[in-house]
C-alpha cells in the first residue's frame, strides 16, 4: 500500500535483506555452486550494452551477494569493487570472491550505505560504475543516488544501470494485464510479503519492506543533472522472474509474456558517460 515515507524504513529494509542472505546462498535461484563452476550471472544484453571490461576498474553499487561483480571480474575487470548496506551480504560475497581465488585487490566489498558510497569504497572513481536490477526502487531519493554514482564516475567512464521497468510496479501482481497502480505516485509502497523472488515460499520473519517507483524520465533526468552524457535508453521485453503469474519461461532463462499479448517493457538499461575535460 501507498503510504507516507515510515521513519524506519532504512531500518526495515536492511533487516529484511540480512535475513534473505542465507536463503539466497541456498537457493536455486542463484545456484552458486553452479556460478562455482563458471556459470555467468550477467545477462546477454548488459555483457552487449557494457562491452569489453578487460584491465578497467568498475564499481558495483548494491551489489547483494557479489555475483554480478565477479562476473565482471572474470570477463577481465582490472579491480572490480562491490557496495552494498547488508554485512551478511558482503561477508558472502567476500566468501564467494575467495572460493573463486580473487584476492581484495581484484576483488574487494565495502559494506555501507549507497548514499554514502563516495566516502566508503577504496578509490576517488571508476571506468564504470555499474549498478544491476531491483535496486532503485529501495531508494527514496533518485537525485541524490544519481550525484553519488556520477561523482564516482572517471572522466572517460560511464555509468550502467539495467533495471525493471517502472512500468511493470503499475500493473495487477496476478496477470499483469491490467493497469491498477499510479506510474507517477511518489509516495513509499510498503510491504509485508513473506519470502523472497528466489524462493516465493521460503519462511522468514523480517517482512516489511519499503520502496518507491521512479519513473524512467525521472532516472534519465537525474542522471543528466548530475553531469552525466546520456548514450543510451534501451527497453526490454524480458524479465529475471515470474513476476506475473501469466510469464512465460524461455530457454535463454528469460521470462516473457505469452506471444498472443502485447509486449510491453519488463527491463530497461542506460548508458551515461562523464566527459573527458579540456
Amino acid at each position: 500500500m501507498y503510504s507516507p515515507t515510515p521513519d524506519d524504513w532504512h531500518d526495515a529494509n536492511r533487516a529484511r535483506w540480512d535475513e534473505r542472505v542465507a536463503i539466497h546462498e541456498a537457493s536455486d535461484y542463484y545456484d552458486l555452486d553452479a556460478f562455482r563452476a563458471g556459470k555467468d550471472a550477467l545477462r546477454e544484453f548488459e555483457l552487449a550494452e557494457v562491452g569489453d571490461v578487460t584491465g578497467k576498474s568498475l564499481l558495483h553499487l548494491q551489489c547483494h551477494i557479489g555475483l554480478d561483480t565477479l562476473s565482471w571480474a572474470r570477463h577481465g575487470a582490472a579491480h572490480v569493487v562491490g557496495l552494498d548496506f547488508s554485512e551478511p551480504a558482503v561477508e558472502a560475497a567476500r566468501s564467494l570472491a575467495g572460493s573463486l581465488g580473487l584476492t581484495p585487490d581484484r576483488a574487494a566489498f565495502v559494506a555501507a550505505d549507497v548514499y554514502d558510497a563516495k566516502e566508503a569504497v577504496p578509490d576517488s572513481s571508476y571506468d564504470i560504475v555499474y549498478t544491476g536490477v531491483g535496486a532503485l526502487n529501495w531508494l527514496p531519493d533518485i537525485g541524490r543516488w544519481a550525484e553519488t554514482a556520477a561523482s564516482l564516475v572517471a572522466p572517460g567512464g560511464f555509468l550502467y544501470l539495467a533495471e525493471f521497468h517502472p512500468l511493470t510496479d503499475t500493473l495487477d501482481d496476478s496477470t499483469g494485464s491490467t493497469i491498477t497502480y499510479d506510474y507517477f505516485s511518489r509516495e513509499a509502497w510498503v510491504d509485508e510479503t513473506p519470502g523472497t523472488y528466489a524462493d516465493f515460499h521460503a519462511p522468514t520473519v523480517h517482512n516489511r519492506s519499503v520502496e518507491w517507483q521512479h519513473p524512467v524520465g525521472e532516472v534519465v533526468s537525474a542522471l543528466a543533472a548530475a553531469g552525466l552524457r546520456i548514450e543510451f535508453l534501451h527497453e526490454h521485453d524480458v524479465s529475471l522472474f515470474a513476476r506475473f503469474g501469466s510469464l512465460e519461461r524461455h530457454p535463454d532463462g528469460h521470462y516473457r509474456f505469452p506471444a498472443d499479448r502485447p509486449r510491453i517493457p519488463l527491463m530497461y538499461s542506460i548508458k551515461a558517460s562523464r566527459q573527458v575535460s579540456g
